[in-house]
């Protein structure tokens, strides 16, 4: 019974994880590619 409930908590993680790195990457993408525009944007103020 507790090595059951052990591999349901660890692949509860591993789902969590399997969702939130790939949102997380596109978020740095995003950030990533909107710091240039910001620049530009500060320098022609």
């Amino acid at each position: 019974m507790r090595h059951s409930r052990a591999n349901v908590a660890g692949e509860a993680v591993n789902l969590i994880k399997a969702k939130t790195l790939p949102r997380a990457s596109i978020a740095a993408v995003a950030q990533a590619n909107s710091a240039p525009q910001a620049i530009l944007t500060l320098l022609r103020g």
